[in-house]
């Protein structure tokens, strides 16, 4: 391994230290703590510069070029706008930030805060440890969107596989001690490593057939009369390099979720639920059912209270209004975010049998098997634990309940790619019902069949895959963006003013019915204007209202508003076109 001279590496590790900074600003400036000094070092030639008079030599100009020449050829002058633009799009506002404490950061802000610290460095390679750990959909987005623009090589760890998706070219596997570089991205990497896989079991299976001919003839004739020939064979065997049995899934978790049956058709009944945190208004007056069967995906931006509103559902703290209450029958099971189910001072054996007490030994190291924790392993005490391994003896606990209803608080934080996809295809095929909160895509779009969106204390609920919603949220978008350009568009309209000369011997009769009549033109125009506007804004607002997606016919119903304010948008068009005419022609008659 060899790395070349003068390459600029810049690091993020899981663990974020901020040593010598006090503020948000100061830690995501940290790299570019040589060029503060310089500008510091500017600062003060210029002072001294400006106090020196006549004793002023070429000497203090050349070293003032010298260093303001390296200050712009290092990027000096960007530095600021850079911080600003990584600060605001991981969700931090840059103007406070110069004043923000860094002991007041929750610990996804200060992981933000660490990946904003490697992202504004202008190195030649990034090494980033799952950068998107503490990031919702709409910042791994701009995650996603910024490594590409960026002018630098990234090497990512990561088990988002909708990210990997986005940004990789290449996969580097490591499996069963071995590395496999593959071209492309996740999906990509999926179909070639099954191919190679496929090919290496032929390539094993075929040699083994050959292998146990060879050991055949061997044993039947290493005494007879072609015993020569049977120990020549035995001495190519012997030499013969054998292929290793091809690496499968075998480090993945079995993850198997029991149904409690059948239960009520309402899972869970919400009815005007407002929670709150103290002053703070998280959600407002919503009203809905979970239906037996339901998939639901909840999601939204970070700090939204996501976690909290789950709590309040399932009544592990009071709402500020409304209710929430499960069907008569239902029985759920959490996989809590912070893994706090799991009892930290119980060995993991202790754990599983005080949940089956009556398995015997065996059983419960087969159950602990199928969560790839074998031997010495199951004696650990839970506490000793990493974040993945203890994020597998969860799902070894969830497992064991047989119940109706599956909720799970962002579960893929610390799982490998390999162990999320068994969670995937066990909740697929569970036969219950769950809510998933996650800012995964990949599961999300795998899983999901509604969507809750979280987000300014409301929830838009819409029947249909985290794909569709995902579709119609940017429809939406489109159509807002159009409106607001339209309105802009209209504004301009109104304010241009044509400045005209008045006729130089007018007949005063005839000019004064000219311009009575043009006056009439122009109130025409603009009244055309006005009202194709309240019809523009009307079929916008329409298309805008998430409430009409979520109809069953609201796709129809979308397209065929979307036609009309097409059509709406050409008339207006054509009404600026003959109101601005209009006026021109008034103000060149004096009207």
């Amino acid at each position: 391994m060899s790395k070349a001279a003068g390459l600029k590496v810049a690091v993020l590790d899981q663990h974020r230290d901020f040593t010598g900074a006090d503020t948000v600003w100061e830690a995501a400036c940290s790299g570019f703590a040589d060029l503060l000094r310089l500008e510091r070092s500017l600062q003060e030639q210029g002072e001294a510069i400006a106090a020196l008079g006549e004793r002023l030599t070429q000497e203090h100009l050349n070293r003032y070029d010298h260093d303001l020449e390296r200050f712009r050829r290092e990027g000096g002058y960007e530095m600021e706008a850079r911080v600003r633009a990584v600060l605001h799009g991981l969700g931090f506002d840059p103007e406070a930030a110069p004043h923000q404490p860094l002991a007041n950061l929750s610990g996804g802000e200060r992981g933000r805060l660490g990946l904003a610290c490697q992202l504004v460095t202008s190195a030649d390679l990034l090494l980033l440890d799952e950068p998107t750990n503490h990031l919702d959909l709409e910042t791994t987005a701009w995650m996603v969107d910024h490594l590409r623009g960026l002018d630098a090589a990234a090497l990512i760890i990561s088990h988002d596989r909708a990210f990997l998706d986005a940004v990789a070219d290449h996969i580097l596997h490591i499996e069963a001690g071995t590395t496999q570089t593959y071209a492309g991205g996740y999906s990509s990497f999926v179909v070639q490593r099954e191919e190679r896989r496929l090919a290496a079991s032929r390539a094993h299976q075929k040699q083994a057939r050959v292998i146990a001919k060879e050991e055949d003839y061997i044993a039947r004739n290493i005494a007879g009369q072609n015993t020569k020939q049977a120990k020549g064979r035995r001495t190519r065997l012997a030499r013969m390099p054998r292929l290793s049995r091809p690496p499968g899934d075998e480090s993945a978790m079995a993850v198997r979720f029991k149904s409690g049956g059948r239960g009520g058709d309402q899972v869970l009944v919400i009815e005007g639920l407002s929670v709150k945190v103290g002053d703070r208004l998280l959600l407002e007056r919503f009203s809905s059912v979970i239906r037996r069967g339901d998939v639901v995906a909840l999601v939204g931006p970070n700090g939204t209270g996501k976690t909290t509103l789950v709590a309040t559902m399932l009544g592990d703290r009071a709402p500020a209004a409304g209710s929430a209450r499960l069907g008569d029958t239902i029985q759920f099971t959490v996989y809590r975010q912070d893994l706090a189910q799991v009892p930290r001072e119980k060995t993991l054996f202790d754990i599983i049998h005080d949940l089956r007490p009556s398995w015997t030994r065996g059983q419960v190291m087969d159950h602990l098997g199928r969560f790839d924790f074998s031997g010495d392993e199951t004696l650990r005490r839970a506490g000793s634990l990493s974040g993945g391994e203890l994020a597998r003896v969860a799902l070894a606990m969830m497992t064991l309940e047989q119940v109706h209803f599956l909720v799970f608080d962002e579960p893929t934080n610390h799982l490998d790619v390999e162990s999320i996809e068994a969670l995937e295809d066990a909740i697929e095929a569970y036969e219950g019902t769950v809510l998933l909160v996650s800012h995964d895509r990949a599961l999300l779009n795998a899983l999901s069949t509604r969507v809750w969106h979280l987000e300014n204390g409301r929830i838009t609920d819409y029947d249909g895959s985290f794909g569709e919603w995902e579709l119609a949220r940017d429809e939406r978008r489109r159509q807002a963006d159009a409106a607001a350009r339209q309105a802009e568009a209209a504004r301009r309209g109104r304010e241009r003013q044509v400045e005209a000369r008045r006729p130089a011997t007018p007949d005063r009769k005839a000019q004064a019915s000219a311009q009575r009549s043009a006056r009439r033109i122009v109130e025409q125009a603009e009244a055309r204007v006005q009202e194709l506007e309240k019809e523009v804004a009307s079929r916008s607002a329409l298309l805008a209202d998430p409430e009409l997606y979520a109809a069953p016919d609201g796709s129809a119903r979308a397209g065929t508003l979307a036609k009309e304010l097409d059509f709406a948008k050409a008339e207006l068009e054509t009404a600026y076109a003959a109101w601005e005419a209009a006026a021109a022609e008034a103000e060149r008659l004096g009207g």
